[in-house]
């Protein structure tokens, strides 16, 4: 290893160590399940704003989303952000106080939990239907964040793909399984700090080597559509982007719409939702929705201006050779990395970076698919066990869910974007609308809730799989029509069937009042 090869690994494991020691910390405060996955509700608006957009953001961040601007342009990516910080901000504003008042209500510290105490279903079966549907679509998407840890070191430090993803995935257990919810939560706070410092430092470095901002606007400017928010550049590589001669592709109405829809997964993300029940008081949240809006608005106009300075320092022939638009970050961090024995810690950063938005989104799934596991099907399954045990079976079932999520993992050509999309809107569309119905229409009752949920499930199978392979007008997102389809289904089936009872209606019409007890 060179030099400053060393001194990156030096800083990141150093990073790491921090990560495993929050851990250690917080583990002394977890007396009971409670506390392990919801904190106590104890949370600050601060810790609160950022980990729900760290525990978002993954490595779309810092390598997503600056390769497709790389590549593509403004379209695409813009359109994208722009659905994103809306579905952000909205999300905040009308979900996030009265899901943390009503969460408190009826004492549910996970989301099945909620639905099954907020319908009244005392046979447990949304409880449960929720709890796998967390586990199917968690369990990929973690695996994708361990892939992508593994794809990373492999990258950097040439070291065994599986052996990388391996020890990532147990740092990210280690303090997991000890701190819990908290622990997750501080760490996604600090993650949030990291992934900031790198995108300002690779924007900076990635200016300077592109020839300055005058030259990245002549670049942008010369290729075809690289500008246009209507039509998309034509390339699907970056051999394409370079050589200027991929042309345009229409970027029209229904292609928009389909893009801006990622904003409808927030509402059914049970990783942010568990921010919002967790908060200290729900005067914070307020503070914690500007905070979190104005972080992500920037962060993300940030990572697509580097995709663009990206192409820039590209052409300049600075960065050599890039088959993989993603990896422009993990390139710029390595030039820079070359130039001064103190630059390599700056690299160290960068990488930690993006280190830091894999290992926030994983932490945050490793405790959701494992509260279905020791909380939710439990309970559903009427499996009684005492305090002491559950926060063993908590912990346990982190590991086990880790290590299925590292079977999955272990071929490195997995696509890790796909997954995450294919994951996003499975939660959006079988949890988003129910979210949505059961804090704001009184009418829902749990065969309602049950039949959105179920309809939502198979919509996104259904429509990604066979609807969406017939082309045109169907090839749109799924999380788009299964998103409609189970919100219609949720509003019907509840119309039809007998009203939820006096005591549910009662709960909500208090939950209503916007006081908290």
């Amino acid at each position: 290893m060179t030099t400053s090869t060393i001194i990156i690994l030096v800083t990141i494991l150093v990073y790491l160590g921090g990560m495993v020691a929050i851990g250690a910390k917080f583990s002394k405060k977890n007396k009971d399940t409670s506390d392990f996955y919801l904190g106590g509700r104890k949370l600050g608006p601060f810790v609160t704003a950022m980990s729900a957009e760290a525990s978002d953001m993954s490595s779309w961040l810092l390598m997503g989303l600056p390769g497709v601007a790389l590549i593509a342009g403004l379209a695409e990516a813009s359109w994208t952000a722009i659905g994103l910080a809306v579905g952000t901000y909205i999300n905040w504003l009308i979900v996030a106080k009265r899901i943390r008042i009503y969460s408190n209500k009826i004492d549910a510290v996970t989301l099945p939990e909620f639905f099954s105490k907020r319908f009244g279903d005392n046979a447990g079966i949304l409880k449960l239907i929720a709890a796998i549907v967390i586990i199917v679509f968690f369990i990929p998407y973690t695996a994708s964040g361990f892939s992508a840890c593994g794809k990373l070191f492999e990258s950097i430090f040439g070291i065994p793909y599986m052996t990388a993803m391996i020890v990532s995935g147990i740092v990210i257990v280690l303090y997991t399984a000890l701190g819990g919810f908290l622990a997750a939560s501080t760490t996604d706070f600090i993650q949030s700090i990291v992934m900031t410092i790198s995108l300002i430092a690779v924007l900076g470095f990635g200016i300077n080597y592109a020839g300055g901002w005058d030259q990245v606007c002549q670049n942008a400017e010369g290729l075809a559509g690289y500008l246009n928010f209507t039509v998309t550049h034509g390339a699907d590589s970056v051999s394409e982007a370079l050589a200027g001669t991929a042309g345009t592709k229409p970027y029209g109405a229904l292609t928009i719409a389909s893009t801006l829809a990622w904003g409808l997964g927030y509402f059914g993300m049970p990783h942010i939702l568990l921010r919002f029940m967790a908060i200290e008081k729900v005067e914070k949240i307020k503070l914690a929705r500007r905070v979190a809006s104005i972080w992500v608005v920037i962060s993300m106009a940030v990572a697509i201006v580097i995709g663009i300075v990206g192409y820039g320092v590209v052409k300049s022939g600075v960065v050599a050779d890039l088959q993989d638009s993603e990896r422009i970050i993990i390139e710029i961090a390595k030039v820079i990395s070359g130039e001064a024995w103190i630059l390599a810690i700056v690299a160290g950063i960068i990488l930690s970076g993006i280190l830091a938005s894999i290992m926030s989104t994983a932490d945050s799934q490793l405790l959701a698919a494992s509260s279905s596991v020791s909380e939710d099907i439990s309970k559903a399954l009427k499996i009684k066990i005492n305090d002491k045990k559950k926060m063993l079976v908590a912990r346990v079932s982190v590991i086990i869910i880790a290590i299925i999520a590292m079977f999955i993992a272990k071929n490195p050509d997995s696509k890790v974007f796909e997954i995450v999309s294919f994951a996003w809107a499975g939660f959006g569309a079988t949890f988003g609308p129910l979210v949505l119905c059961a804090l704001f229409f009184k009418r829902t009752n749990k065969w309602g809730a049950l039949a959105g949920m179920v309809s939502g499930a198979v919509m996104v199978f259904l429509w990604k799989f066979v609807i969406a392979k017939l082309g045109g007008a169907f090839a749109i997102y799924e999380l788009l029509p299964a998103f409609v389809i189970s919100l219609i289904f949720i509003i019907v089936v509840s119309l039809i069937t007998p009203a939820p009872s006096k005591e549910v209606v009662e709960v909500f019409e208090t939950v209503k009042s916007g006081k908290e007890d």
